[in-house]
């Protein structure tokens, strides 16, 4: 018997402060426990998840099938990515947002959640400030936090169709403000921001020299008009800007796990040696089916937009027929984000929810209906419940929700 044995274990420290910290994915605890309950024979229906209901187009899957059986595909690739794949995202990066990308300056990361991390930790220094509006996607502050920043919420309600403004922004900047996060359309609210509007907070970043992270991976899911692009409408922020997009939304490929991200040379060399040592190539075979997907067929992105959008209809009619629902139209995305103040603290079935949490819990208990409480977003007094489920689970999902406030 070791006699030193007590004492090490009482010094060892069993899990790292930074890993200690950082929180479950909301979203995804949601969707696990919700599957949990179907699992066990409870009707649950879930509006957790971003998750496009759709299976992955079959082309995409063939093409899959091919590279599998390829033999070339069964060794290692360069870690940035696959030549063709980042060569492909710069022809379809031009194609869609009018921006010239060289691709050597594209990094292939295993979904997009990798695609961000990387991004921040790429530049982002222990102290630094990043202005994270909210609501926010869970992972970014996290992802922040991971990299030693510290993410500074700039709030923007359904007052005020959940964007924030050039003078909250410029209200929170100080002289530790290293980088600012926009994402449109948006993640949790389905906000959309206008070519107008990114001008402006592009302009502003340029002038106070913070570096701009910018998620576009719903960009094809735009209901109103055309989507705008941060570096379509402010090319000079070039050198101070990093793209985060994947294939996840569009293509219904969130079980593929490609993402990628874009920048200043210099950043994505950082990254890209990062990514060497953290994963190295993303699976072949997922690379392959990506590249499919960008050169491919596009109708079936159109097909599966014009299905979100006849739910999103659907979705804030029915919603809006519940008292105490503030429903805004969402633009973008799969989400619906209502403001729920006005049934918080009024009795549910012999229940009160003081917080969103509570009635996120209350809703499924008594409805057998998960939703994620607006905390998880940063945003509390309100839900927010995905559209990118089967026509009749959302229309009974809903008529659940009716039933319970009624």
């Amino acid at each position: 018997m070791c006699q030193y044995g007590g004492m090490a274990k009482e010094n060892l420290r069993r899990v790292s402060k930074r890993l200690g910290a950082i929180q479950e994915s909301a979203t995804l605890a949601v969707d696990a426990k919700a599957k949990a309950l179907k699992a066990a024979g409870k009707p649950v229906i879930g509006f957790g998840a971003g998750e496009p209901n759709f299976p992955t187009p079959d082309f995409i899957v063939e093409a899959a099938v091919a590279a599998a059986r390829d033999p070339k595909n069964h060794k290692y690739t360069p870690a940035k990515g696959l030549p063709e794949l980042r060569k492909a995202i710069a022809e379809k990066t031009l194609r869609d947002s009018g921006v010239q990308v060289d691709p050597n300056n594209i990094v292939v990361t295993n979904g997009g959640k990798q695609a961000v991390y990387q991004a921040f930790a790429s530049i982002v220094d222990d102290g630094d400030d990043v202005l994270l509006p909210a609501p926010y996607w869970t992972t970014y502050p996290e992802a922040i936090r991971l990299c030693g920043g510290t993410p500074v919420e700039v709030f923007a309600g359904s007052d005020q169709g959940y964007k924030v403004t050039v003078a909250q922004l410029d209200a929170a900047w100080t002289p530790n403000t290293k980088a600012l996060l926009v994402c449109s359309p948006s993640n949790p609210t389905g906000a959309v921001y206008s070519a107008d509007e990114l001008r402006e907070i592009g302009q502003w970043a340029l002038a106070k020299g913070v570096w701009v992270i910018t998620d576009e991976i719903y960009e094809h899911l735009v209901y109103q008009g055309e989507p705008a692009y941060v570096l379509a409408v402010c090319p000079e922020l070039a050198d101070q800007t990093i793209v985060v997009n994947g294939v996840a939304k569009t293509y219904a490929m969130t079980g593929w796990r490609v993402g990628w991200m874009y920048g200043p040379a210099d950043v994505i060399k950082a990254a890209a040696n990062f990514q060497s040592h953290a994963t190295s190539n993303v699976a072949n075979v997922s690379q392959r089916a990506a590249l499919a997907a960008l050169t491919g067929d596009q109708t079936v992105v159109a097909d599966m937009r014009a299905a979100f959008d006849r739910r999103r209809h659907v979705i804030v009619q029915m919603l809006r027929e519940i008292d105490g629902f503030e429903v805004p139209e969402p633009t973008g995305a799969f989400y619906v984000f209502p403001n729920v103040q006005g049934v918080l603290g009024k009795e549910i079935h012999g229940r009160v929810a003081h917080s969103t949490t509570e009635l996120a819990e209350i809703i499924l208990e008594e409805a057998e209906v998960a939703v994620v409480p607006g905390e998880a977003f940063g945003a509390p007094g309100y839900l927010r419940l995905s559209y990118a489920l089967g026509d009749d689970d959302l229309v009974a999902g809903i008529e659940r929700l009716q039933k319970l406030f009624a």
